[in-house]
């Protein structure tokens, strides 16, 4: 039990209930506004309301807790999205698709770092925040690797608002620029998933291209996410300092590594066989897209954009000049191997 302000108790259940109140409101009017607006998808109708919401309207402190869990509808809409992907569609990309994602994060981690080391005035634990979060996951990376690198609040919030930053920009951006470049949704989709940076957004961002390059997409990221372990590995053995001894240890990897992967192939497995029914599928597909809507109303009323002044202009020069060369050049080996 909780006590509120006024002294009422509540179970922790109910403390979460006036923030999805919120969520599914905002949610129900970016679907029906979706269908009238043309060229704009309730996807990004959900994220810019509950942006205007956010940053024009005090929040009340009781649905700042349900708020909070759109992190977790997210994840959950992933997972359901398994349900239609089938496994001859992904093992027929996988290798191919694992190996650019590998190359493509790669690239992006050693040119932050370059760029923060040599070209950039700035501290090196800053540095590596900013090439985590450019290269595996936005924010989600830079809260894993600042704990094994030991790095302090001012780097840690640095490098969150300057991912928070591009994940607003790139949200509306990357659909724009896919549709004046003419790309193919299966192009668009795996693009924006190596190169984007957090998973909301990517999600968002391709779905608003079309169905099928939000799959894609969200594929292309869970690919990125997985990497996470082993990023937060590599830098807790980079930053160890050998007079504690310290090691990296499977339980760390364990607790970086995104659990809803799991859940996606599951059900990707599941649905893939005889044993669920097609009308059980066609449920589970409507569902995740509702928890989409759900989760991006959640993002968009999260997003401080007064915070995101606290962005230096070195760490925005570094992800930007970053973000342009993976960028171009991942697009150019895709439409050459896709």
């Amino acid at each position: 039990m909780t006590t509120t302000e006024n002294g009422h108790r509540v179970t922790p259940l109910k403390r979460y209930v006036p923030g999805l109140l919120v969520l599914v409101g905002l949610a129900l009017v970016a679907q029906v506004l979706g269908t009238q607006i043309p060229y704009v998808t309730p996807l990004v109708l959900a994220v810019v309301l509950g942006l205007l919401v956010g940053n024009t309207v005090s929040l009340p402190a009781r649905i700042i807790p349900g708020i909070g869990t759109h992190n977790l509808w997210l994840a959950a809409g992933i997972v359901l999205m398994g349900a239609r992907i089938s496994l001859e569609t992904l093992l027929g990309n996988g290798l191919v698709l694992l190996a650019v994602t590998i190359c493509a994060v790669t690239v992006t981690i050693v040119v932050v770092e370059v760029l923060s080391r040599t070209v950039f005035d700035i501290p090196e634990k800053l540095g590596s925040l900013l090439a985590a979060g450019a290269g595996v996951c936005g924010v989600s990376a830079v809260v894993g690797v600042a704990g094994s690198i030991r790095a302090n609040d001012e780097h840690i919030a640095y490098a969150a608002a300057t991912i928070l930053l591009f994940d607003i920009l790139t949200l509306f951006v990357y659909p724009a620029l896919g549709a004046f470049l003419g790309l193919s949704d299966q192009v668009f989709g795996i693009w924006a998933g190596i190169t984007m940076f957090s998973t909301g957004p990517v999600t968002a961002a391709g779905f608003t291209f079309s169905e099928t390059a939000g799959q894609w997409a969200t594929i292309t990221k869970l690919t990125r996410n997985i990497l996470l372990g082993v990023i937060v590995g590599g830098y807790s053995l980079a930053y160890a300092d050998s007079a504690h001894n310290e090691r990296i240890s499977l339980r760390v990897l364990w607790d970086s590594f995104p659990k809803f992967v799991l859940g996606f192939l599951a059900v990707m497995l599941l649905t893939s066989t005889s044993l669920i029914p097609d009308s059980v599928t066609q449920g589970l597909s409507a569902a995740y897209r509702w928890l989409f809507l759900v989760a991006f109303a959640g993002l968009g009323l999260s997003i401080n954009i007064s915070k995101l002044r606290t962005t230096g202009i070195q760490p925005v020069a570094i992800v930007l000049t970053t973000l342009v060369l993976v960028s171009a050049g991942t697009l150019a080996v895709l439409k050459l191997g896709i």
